[in-house]
């Protein structure tokens, strides 16, 4: 059975840095795009960055020159790298991966919470 695990978030002050991973484990073929998503309390969840298998990247523009998105193809990982956190970054963190099995299809972590309060 594939499934992605997250794992890093926590309580960081504003201005701290997290990094957070996602592994992806079971039986597949290989992986396509892999992204973060995050859902704030009380709001829609929304896409932060995404990388392609060739490493690609995408952000969403209130995460620019904050965050790096980065891939580690012979692990199944993908890390999210959050630097000058702010308050307004506080939400629960997903991550996201097209798996290739018989298809190709979307697989979503569990989530795990980021809070960034003084």
């Amino acid at each position: 059975q594939v499934q992605l695990v997250e794992s890093g978030g926590g309580l960081v002050q504003p201005g701290g840095s997290l990094r957070l991973s996602c592994a992806a484990s079971g039986s597949f073929f290989g992986i396509e795009y892999m992204r973060w998503y995050r859902q704030a309390p009380g709001k829609e969840r929304e896409l932060v960055a995404a990388i392609s298998s060739g490493g690609a990247t995408n952000y969403a523009d209130s995460v620019k020159g904050r965050f790096t998105i980065s891939r580690d193809n012979a692990k199944n990982t993908v890390y999210l790298q959050m630097n000058s956190l702010k308050p307004e970054d506080t939400a629960v963190y997903y991550c996201n991966a097209d798996l290739v099995t018989v298809v190709t299809s979307n697989y979503w972590g569990k989530g795990t919470l980021v809070t960034v309060s003084s």
